[in-house]
């Protein structure tokens, strides 16, 4: 079996923008091939991000009903963090000179067993406590 792939919010809300055009689409056949395969991982910090984005952000915002459906949908991939991750987060902040939040990301990523982390916050290329960093948009 491959290792886990962790997915960043903006993918995650790209898949639902409908103004998000060639994203829109890229992040939907992300989205599909990983759940055939079995392999997302995201956190609880992503999925309230998101909430957060698509009901507030977007335009028009996607109905609170819809977008709490979404999470439900995606709460099988959630991987629980610990204060371990704060931990190791705090390290990742440290070595590899990211905000803490983004090292909350490669934390929950690392706690997943995931290899690489679609993103297009994060720099495309750089490797952070032994995950690959893809713009899954380039």
């Amino acid at each position: 079996m491959s290792a886990k792939v962790f997915i960043d919010t903006n993918v995650l809300v790209y898949a639902y923008d409908i103004d998000a055009g060639s994203k829109k689409r890229r992040a939907e056949e992300v989205l599909i091939s990983l759940r055939l395969q079995g392999l997302g991982a995201l956190s609880m910090q992503v999925l309230q991000e998101f909430y957060s984005t698509v009901t507030r952000k977007l335009r028009p915002p996607i109905p609170k009903a819809e977008a709490r459906a979404i999470v439900e949908d995606f709460t099988h991939w959630c991987v629980a963090t610990t204060p371990g991750e704060i931990k190791l987060a705090f390290q990742i902040e440290d070595e590899a000179r990211i905000g803490f939040w983004d090292a909350m990301i490669v934390a929950a990523a690392v706690r997943a067993g995931a290899t690489r982390i679609l993103s297009e916050d994060l720099n495309p290329g750089q490797t952070i406590a032994g995950i690959t960093i893809e713009n899954p948009f380039r």
